[in-house]
This record gives structure tokens, sequence and C-alpha cells, in this order.
């Protein structure tokens, strides 16, 4: 139906019934013709429809079994008294062409309620819509503000024009990855200071630059990881290390993974000792020819003011500690131990740590590399196996935690080893 948004305020909605088959001529003509001069000139529908306060009259009409329905629709611009006197005239007509008919006004509706119903609804979605869209373009917008403030700040250093951030010239500790992309990943968490290797082959820059500042090995959780790293204690001096979790890179780690990792960097020295590196770490040319030169002159003054202290006593401990509490427990194994030495064999290449109650239960099972950092939340814990060196600082937190024992696969440099616990290494089971 056509109806002019304009002038139409109104629709007379009737239905129609007729005793007869009628077409849409026949009901127009009916309500032109049975209302003509019913309503006075005013309400004349000829004369309204022609000033356009009365629009074109919409006829739907099926014709089934001899008998005619169909509906009947009239835009109106008159006010509601006039509309609804319109609307009542309708009912007077009894015929439609030759044929008996009833013409019944099922409602007179408010097209402009209408009109603003469907405002309310379409603005509604287009409100929506445009919220949705200010969300998506405020958070593209900040991303894109982040990115390319990222972008901008990664530069390239030293002749090899290695990926690193802007602080990477000033600052006292650099940080060591992989690839740009971890440089970008640690920019968004606000580290400045990260310098990428760019391969497998630790660039010179990086290898002067070690001697200066305090480095931090951050890599891969993988073999690639393992590789970096390695090349990394050959050629550099390297002060801490860090790694991502297992299998994980260090470009997929959270802010909250990347700042746990480098909170628990573990020394060098330590991580060495742990995993039996020891022959292929870096040693500065610069320090060794020092102390040999200088060895025959400050040497003798050295050891002159230990020999009025009891130097026996602290010489014999250094070499004496390890062999007295290990010939012991080497002459017998109780039921406990044996069930420490099938724990070892069990994790042995494995590179993991089995922490025991009381009870010799396993509370807890870990990787090496966080055997320090749980054992400081692990207070329950009086026994450990693990798979690496036993080092002085694992028998310090033993120490501390009232632990009775301490199970590796070998001894690292000790220099005092606490009373009160028994510490055990492959050796000690016997082939």
């Amino acid at each position: 139906m056509n109806i002019d948004p304009s002038t139409t305020k109104y629709l007379i909605q009737a239905r129609l019934e007729a005793e007869g088959i009628v077409e849409k001529p026949d009901v127009v003509g009916a309500v032109f013709g049975q209302t003509e001069g019913l309503l006075g000139e005013e309400l004349d529908l000829r004369d309204l429809q022609k000033s356009g306060r009365i629009g074109r009259i919409e006829v739907d009409a099926v014709s089934k079994k001899g008998r005619t329905e169909g509906t009947i629709l009239i835009p109106s611009s008159l006010d509601q008294v006039e509309t609804s006197i319109l609307a009542a005239a309708l009912e007077t007509i009894d015929r439609v062409g030759p044929c008996k008919a009833a013409i019944k006004v099922d409602k007179v509706e408010d097209v402009r309620v209408t009109k603003r119903n469907k405002i309310i609804e379409r603005a509604r979605e287009l409100l929506s819509r445009m919220v949705e869209d200010s969300k998506t373009s405020g958070t593209d917008l900040l991303d894109e503000v982040k990115r390319s403030v990222q972008v901008s700040e990664i530069g390239s250093f030293g002749p090899e024009r290695l990926p690193a951030g802007p602080n990477i010239a000033d600052s006292d500790a650099i940080i060591v990855v992989e690839g740009r992309q971890d440089v970008l990943n640690l920019l968004r968490s606000g580290i400045k200071n990260a310098i990428a290797v760019e391969g497998t082959s630790v660039p010179k820059t990086i290898q002067e630059m070690s001697k200066e500042k305090a480095v931090t090995a951050f890599v891969d959780g993988d073999r690639g990881g393992d590789l970096i790293l390695r090349e990394l204690l050959q050629v550099g001096e390297v002060d801490f290390i860090a790694r991502a979790p297992r299998g994980k890179e260090v470009e997929e780690m959270t802010q909250k993974q990347i700042m746990k990792a480098l909170r628990n960097k573990i020394p060098a020295d330590q991580y060495v000792e742990m995993y039996g590196l020891s022959g292929q770490v870096y040693k500065p040319e610069d320090d060794r020819p020092a102390p040999a030169e200088r060895e025959p002159l400050p040497a003798p003054p050295r050891q002159a003011p230990p020999p009025p202290r009891p130097e026996p006593r602290y010489a014999e401990p250094r070499e004496a500690p390890p062999p007295p509490a290990l010939t012991p427990t080497t002459k017998t194994l109780s039921p406990k131990v044996e069930k420490y030495r099938e724990m070892l064999v069990q994790i042995s290449g494995r590179g993991t740590a089995r922490l025991l109650d009381d009870g010799d239960t396993v509370s807890a099972e870990v990787p090496v590399r966080e055997l320090v950092e749980t054992l400081k939340t692990k207070k329950e814990t009086r026994a450990v196996v693990f798979d690496g060196i036993i080092t002085q600082r694992i028998l310090d937190i033993a120490a501390e935690m009232n632990m009775h024992s301490v199970v590796g696969t070998k001894m690292g440099t000790i220099t005092k080893q606490p009373a009160g616990i028994e510490v055990w290494t492959r050796s000690d089971f016997g082939p």
C-alpha cells in the first residue's frame, strides 16, 4: 500500500464481508456512493480526496465459494474526531454492487505512533552498532598507537644492526633474547634494554657488551633456546639465565609470564653447576694471565695472615666434609635410601626433581630449574631427589627447612655441608 508519509496521520483499517462476488472498483464505489451527503460538505470523501486530506482507498478482496472477504485501508490526515466520524460512516455501508455486504472497522491506527516505534527500534540498532564500532575503533586505535610506539622505539645497535630497545646503550644491565619479535614483546611489557642475537651465532657486539654490562640470557623453552644459551655461555660473560616455560617462546609470553620468568632468573654459575655445563663456559682471557702473573707475588702475603688462625681447621673441612658425610652412608642402604635410589633412576635424564614429605611421599614433581623457588614455598618438604648437581645453595635451603636428605646426580662445589642432612649422589649407590 502506498501511503504518503507527509500527509497521513491515521490509518482506518476495516474488514469487508459480501454475500457474492465483488471486486475492488465495486467496494471503492460503494464507499464513495453510500457516504455521499451523509457527513455534510466538510467531510465529503470526494472533496477530501481532491484536497489530499484523504489518501487513496486500498482494497484487498478475495472471493471464495460465492462469498467475498477482504480489507479496506483509508489513510487520513484529518484530526482524531473527523477521522473517527469517517471510520464510523464506513460501517453504514450495507451493499457493495448487487450484493449484501457488511463493513466492520477493526481499528484506527495512529501512524505517527507506529513511525515513532520504528524510529526507536531503528535508533536502538544504530546506537548499538555505533557503540560497538566505537569500542572496536578505540581498541584498534590504542593497539595501533602502542604498536607504532613499539616499532618506533625498537632500533638497530652495533655494526650488525641488531634489533634492540631504546635503552640498550645506556643501561648497565641488558637482556639478550633470540629475535626481533622477542624484543618487541619485551617492549610491550615496558622492558627497553633487550637486544636480539638474530640466530644461533652470537654477534661480536653482544660478546663485547657482556664484558662491560650485567647480562641476563632470556631464551625460549625449547631446543633452540638450549643451543643459543650454550653459545652465549661459551663466547660471552653471562651473569643470569631466565627461560620461557617449557615448549613456549619468549615472543608468545604474556607480560605476567615475562615478569615472573625474569624474577626467577638463576645465576649463571648455579645454572652451569645444575646442568653440568662447566666445561662449556666462557672464561675471559684477560682474567687468566692476571692471576698467573701476580700469583707468585701476592700469594705469600695472602697466605701469611691465615697461619696465626687455626688454618688446618678451615682447610680440612673444605675437602673433608663431602667424603666423611658420604663414606659412612655408603656402607649400607636402608629401605628409605633404597627408595631414593629407585627414584633417582626413574627421573634420570628427565631434568626433574621430586619433593618428599615426612612420610617420604612425593608431594610435588617440578623441573630442576624451578627447584630452588619451589622449595621456598613447599615448607613441608623433608627430602628432595633431583636429576641435577647438588649445590651449596640447595644445601643451605635444605638446612633452613630442616630437611633430612638431599639426593642428586653428583656434588658441586661445597664449602660447608650443613649438619644433620644426609647427602647422596649416584656414585654412592654403586654401578
